[in-house]
C-alpha cells in the first residue's frame, strides 16, 4: 500500500499540524486533552514525524505516558497518564471496558434507521495493513451502537456512535459495511464519500469513567467543530 497522511510509512512525512492540543482535565495523576485532527498520537518512523500528541504534552508534564491511541485524521478526547500506577490502573479500565467512550461523525447519506446495532466481527486484512476488514472465521467481536441526530446541509447524516469493544477502525468499517462510510475517510469511503470532507469526519465527543485514585465520576465532553 502506498504511504499516505492516513497511512504513513518510513518514507512519508506527515505535513505538520499547526493546531494545539486542549487541555480539558488535569491533577496529580492524569490528564484529558483535545487532540486535533492530523496529529500523531506517538512518533512515527521516518525521523521527521516525530511531533506527536505525547511529545507536545510531555513539554509540560515530563511523566506523561500514552494510555490509548486516536488515528492521526481523528481528533478529540485522549486520556494521558501523569505516572506508572497511573498508567497501570487506567489501562486496567480500558482492558475491562469501564471506559464509556462516544464518537460523532458524518456519514454519507440518509440513514434509514433512527438507531441501530452492529455487531460484525474483524479482523486484519494482513496485505493491506492497517487496513481491516469483516471476517466471521476468525475476526474479533466488535459492537457498535449508533443514533442519527440529524442531516447536513449537503443531505450527509450527522451520527452519535458509541462502540462496545475498540477494534482498530472499529467505526469506520462498520459505518461502512452498512452502506454510510464516514466522510473523508481514506481507507473505506468510496470516492464520493471520501471526496465529501477535506479531513475524516470522525471525532471522540466524552469520556466518562471512574477515576482510578479519586473515586470521582469524571464524564467529560466536546463537540466536534463539523457538527454545529
Amino acid at each position: 500500500m502506498s504511504a499516505s497522511p492516513e497511512n504513513p510509512n518510513a518514507d512519508f512525512i506527515v505535513p505538520h499540524c499547526e493546531e494545539a492540543i486542549g487541555y480539558l482535565h488535569s491533577d496529580d495523576d492524569l490528564l484529558i486533552i483535545n487532540k486535533p485532527a492530523g496529529l500523531l498520537s506517538v512518533p512515527g518512523r521516518h525521523p521527521d514525524n516525530k511531533d506527536c500528541l505525547i511529545r507536545r504534552v510531555a513539554e509540560i508534564y515530563p511523566s506523561a505516558t500514552i494510555v490509548h491511541r486516536l488515528d492521526m485524521s481523528t481528533s478529540g478526547l485522549m486520556i494521558i497518564a501523569l505516572h506508572k500506577d497511573s498508567h497501570r490502573a487506567l489501562s486496567r479500565l480500558f482492558q475491562d471496558r469501564e471506559i464509556e467512550k462516544e464518537y460523532q461523525a458524518v456519514v454519507y447519506g440518509k440513514l434509514a434507521s433512527i438507531e441501530g446495532f452492529i455487531d460484525l466481527p474483524l479482523a486484519c486484512d494482513w496485505p493491506n495493513r492497517p487496513r481491516q476488514e469483516l471476517n466471521f472465521d476468525y475476526g474479533k467481536k466488535a459492537q457498535t451502537h449508533y443514533h442519527h441526530q440529524g442531516m447536513t446541509d449537503d443531505g450527509h447524516s450527522k451520527i452519535l456512535l458509541t462502540p462496545i469493544t475498540g477494534r482498530s477502525h472499529q467505526l469506520r468499517v462498520h459505518t461502512a459495511s452498512i452502506g454510510h462510510p464516514i466522510l473523508g475517510c481514506e481507507f473505506y469511503a468510496h470516492p464520493a464519500a471520501k471526496a465529501a470532507a477535506g479531513r475524516l469526519l470522525l471525532h471522540a465527543s466524552r469520556l466518562r469513567f471512574t477515576h482510578p485514585y479519586t473515586g470521582e465520576m469524571l464524564d467529560i465532553q466536546h463537540d466536534a467543530e463539523f457538527v454545529d
